[in-house]
């Protein structure tokens, strides 16, 4: 008989680490800007330190102030997952700290994404380690379930599947999903190649600002 709600799903389809790593040069805002800017997850998913995210989702679903499944999940994940918590936005108890951050780390883990409290944050401010969450909370958690692994869980407003790829650097957090991320690729590097020319451009007194004023007049905008 199925235990919804305390199931540890272990398949993942991951995408290659090879076309990952084509984003690394990708500045979250202007993916978001060619994805109709709908990708990111809330503002209030921040990180705690400079380090880029960058690499496959590793989901869980938790129980508000309760880590067991992120605990199990730190043991299954492979090298280059991300782990992605959603403790329901709940704050009121931390679900990880310095022991887990370095812990994960030494597997080759990628980083985390909390919805939900980290404690201990101090730490990662010199730690080659990502972490992105919701607060900080010196109370920590319980150890009792249930909760579930590899499951679509909801993390900052969007959700997030097992195996999608996330990008994440001090703006915050987008997620491509693996059968959008070819064409993602391809207008994100073409956005970063229009910008580099815009600072040209910039630099050379022949910036265009003509569109302001076009797009003024078509709005019927009043000016006295």
């Amino acid at each position: 008989m199925a235990n919804i709600g305390f199931r540890i799903f272990t398949s993942i389809n991951r995408p290659s680490r090879e076309l990952i790593e084509k984003f690394a040069d990708i500045p979250v805002a202007n993916l978001a800007d060619n994805m109709s800017r709908m990708p990111c997850v809330d503002a209030a998913i921040r990180p705690f330190n400079d380090v880029p995210l960058l690499g496959v989702a590793f989901t869980v679903r938790a129980p508000q102030g309760d880590n067991l499944m992120f605990h199990k999940a730190i043991d299954m994940a492979a090298p280059g997952d991300i782990i992605v918590v959603d403790a329901e936005g709940d704050v009121t108890r931390s679900l990880c700290g310095e022991i887990m951050f370095t812990y994960a780390k030494s597997r080759g883990i990628a980083g985390f994404v909390v919805d939900g409290a980290i404690r201990d944050c101090y730490s990662l401010k010199d730690m080659d380690f990502p972490v992105y969450a919701r607060a900080v909370q010196p109370n920590g958690p319980y150890k009792n379930g249930p909760g579930e692994i590899g499951v679509p869980v909801c993390i900052g407003g969007r959700v997030v599947m097992p195996g999608d790829i996330l990008i994440g650097d001090a703006d915050g957090i987008v997620i491509i999903r693996p059968e959008d991320a070819e064409e993602a690729l391809i207008k994100g590097r073409a956005h970063n190649e229009m910008e580099k020319e815009s600072f040209l451009q910039i630099a050379a007194g022949t910036y265009d600002r003509s569109w302001v004023d076009k797009a003024l007049a078509e709005k019927g905008c009043e000016i006295i």
